[in-house]
């Protein structure tokens, strides 16, 4: 399974990349992957025309969109695709407007690129990191930036894992705070499954895994919850089976009354806010 620094080459990294709005944001990103023989230009219209039919969803992050469509004959091999813009552009997005930083997926299956994404999640959500990647002057020094901090992450996770659960250090003081709250939170509830849920379920609904999956491996529920990334027609046939969906504020109108609860999350990437949703939904 190739890693995210391997799915991101230099080549497919393009920096202060001027774009008239969103759609030229899009053919950027679409560009650099038909150029690196990933995709032929069909897939970039794809990836705009999902836009056009979900709404804005991609936009998981303030400032990030993350391009993508279904797995289809215009994906030639896995690959993915970086472009950070010289200026924002909007692509309708009520809270995560304006986009600085655009990247593409084009998969050739639902399965080969879920340790990238999980990467890249992880990666995003560390204000650090997230920093140096924004801020690299050419592809080649955010290449390096992106391969050595994928490089260090697991074995830091690891151990953050086996001395304080997994917790940031920042998060570590809410949860001591918390006192008894986290007895409560360790005997969980019964097995029971959420669903995260995008357009396609196989891009943007995979960073809300992941960052749905750290919560709960810090509240010691990841025996008690699991958690499938799943597509919105997907979605309201496996809704009876879930105890709650998180999905964006677009896709949440598209899925409508299921039965279930349905927790709109505005930043895929924040560990804070994904907790909070948590909270509410479990009203702990």
């Amino acid at each position: 399974m190739a890693s995210l620094s391997e799915l991101l080459p230099p080549e497919a990294i393009r920096l202060e990349v001027t774009a008239a709005d969103w759609r030229g944001a899009l053919r950027a990103a679409g560009e650099l992957l038909v150029t690196r023989g990933v995709t032929t230009d069909a897939y970039t219209d794809e990836m705009i025309r999902n836009v056009e039919e979900n709404g804005p969803y991609i936009v998981i992050a303030p400032g990030f969109a993350f391009a993508h469509a279904r797995p289809s004959p215009a994906v030639r091999r896995t690959g993915m695709s970086w472009v950070r813009l010289a200026e924002p552009v909007a692509f309708g997005h009520e809270t995560n407007d304006p986009v600085t930083l655009v990247v593409a997926l084009a998969a050739e299956d639902s399965g080969a690129h879920t340790a990238a994404m999980a990467a890249l999640a992880r990666l995003l959500g560390d204000p650090e990191t997230e920093a140096a990647l924004r801020t690299a002057s050419d592809p080649e020094q955010l290449h390096r930036a992106l391969a050595q901090r994928e490089s260090r992450e697991e074995p830091q996770q690891e151990s953050q894992q086996a001395t304080d659960g997994g917790r940031p250090t920042g998060e570590r003081a809410d949860d001591e705070r918390a006192g008894g709250e986290r007895g409560a939170r360790a005997s969980g509830p019964a097995v029971q499954k959420i669903l995260t849920v995008c357009g396609n379920g196989v891009g943007t609904s995979l960073f809300l895994k992941n960052t749905l999956e750290q919560v709960l491996d810090r509240w010691g529920w990841d025996r008690h919850i699991t958690v499938e990334a799943t597509d919105t027609i997907s979605a309201k046939g496996k809704a009876s089976e879930a105890a709650a969906i998180l999905t964006s504020r677009e896709i949440a109108r598209t899925l409508g009354d299921v039965g279930v609860p349905v927790k709109v999350v505005e930043d895929f990437t924040s560990v804070k806010e994904v907790d909070a949703t948590l909270r509410d939904t479990y009203d702990v």
